[in-house]
């Protein structure tokens, strides 16, 4: 009998998990199979009311069950609610955060995509236990729920008795769940078969070559805002940490203390991390050598500057640039539909 499956959709959600989850769980098993096979899952939208839901994005979604009607389910998969303040988080339907505790409690496998996770947090289920989240989650994640272990490069996190809270990462991992739910219930080869006919590739580096940096600049304190805008501009000069301390007219220690109290981050890691963040772009669009960037960046030595690359992204600058350079086809495209570009010309001319 195929497993249930009840994918809980916030109006806070949009729709591209919440269909994507949904379609490789209906096709596992049977879908372009010979002979065919039997259906392993049977996915349902599940809402905290019936009637069609507005999303985040404007797209409206019918859901098939309310919450109301469903006792019991085997698995919930619940999406990526869009949450990046407090304020949002605790704006949710606490309708369907209490559902989904509750159908933890009944045994069901319980199951978060990217922010999804801060909604198991708020549910309970995650208090001194792991999990991960989409990297831009993270600082409202830690804010609310510090007694969670929170792993931000990692892509999926298995928790709870029996591994029976599984949560993923960036917004595309959800692939990796869905092709662990169809080998858990399923098998490897009915996984590894999906992942092909979806054109799914697993996320083995984790998070980390796709996080950019979650500057917290939401506080109040003035002056530490004054360096933070002056890093921006001059991360890359030689004794930078020096600098910005003479900029703030602080002690150095009082500098770091407050520094750190107000956006979460050493001095020194603020400044590696925004110069990673500037390497990042720079292998991402132009061909200058890796010795070349690190040496922009604030690097002289390229050992040094490759191994602080490898520590924040999980991968080298070169693997970084093969996997992130713009196509040469995207690049060439965009020249050409610039105006003036013979493209556009040849075109208006027709």
């Amino acid at each position: 009998m195929p497993k249930r499956v009840s994918i809980v959709v916030f109006r806070e959600c949009d729709p591209s998990i919440i269909y994507g989850v949904f379609d490789t769980l209906w096709a596992a098993g049977r879908f372009f199979k010979s002979p065919p096979g039997e259906q392993l899952f049977d996915p349902r939208i599940v809402a905290a009311e019936h009637g069609p839901l507005e999303l985040i994005t404007g797209v409206s979604i019918i859901p098939q069950d309310s919450i109301d009607d469903v006792e019991q389910t085997d698995i919930v998969f619940v999406p990526n609610p869009v949450v990046f303040t407090p304020e949002e988080l605790h704006a949710l339907d606490r309708r369907i955060i209490d559902w989904v505790a509750k159908m933890h409690e009944k045994g069901a496998l319980i199951c978060s995509a990217c922010g999804g996770s801060l909604v198991l947090a708020a549910a309970g289920l995650l208090s001194g236990r792991e999990t991960t989240t989409h990297w831009s989650h993270v600082p409202v994640f830690r804010q609310e729920f510090p007694d969670v272990l929170l792993h931000e490069d990692r892509i999926l996190v298995q928790t709870g008795d029996g591994h029976n809270i599984i949560s993923c990462g960036g917004a595309s991992s959800w692939q990796d769940l869905a092709l662990l739910l169809i080998a858990r219930y399923g098998s490897g080869e009915e996984a590894i078969r999906m992942s092909r006919f979806f054109l799914y590739q697993w996320h083995r580096d984790g998070q980390l070559p796709y996080a950019s940096m979650a500057v917290n600049v939401i506080h109040a304190d003035a002056l530490v805002l004054k360096c933070q805008h002056w890093l921006a501009e001059n991360y890359q000069c030689a004794d930078v940490i020096a600098e910005v301390t003479r900029v703030s007219s602080l002690p150095k220690r009082t500098f770091d203390r407050r520094f750190k109290a107000a956006t979460g981050y050493s001095p020194l890691t603020y400044v590696q991390a925004l110069r990673i963040e500037e390497a990042k772009q720079m292998l991402e669009t132009g061909s200058a050598p890796v010795d070349a960037i690190g040496r922009e960046v604030g690097y002289e030595d390229a050992s040094s500057f490759s191994r602080l690359f490898r520590r924040l992204t999980g991968i080298s600058p070169g693997d970084y640039r093969r996997r992130f350079r713009i196509p040469d086809y995207i690049r060439s495209s965009s020249q050409d539909a610039r105006p003036g570009s013979r493209m556009l010309k040849g075109s208006e001319a027709g």
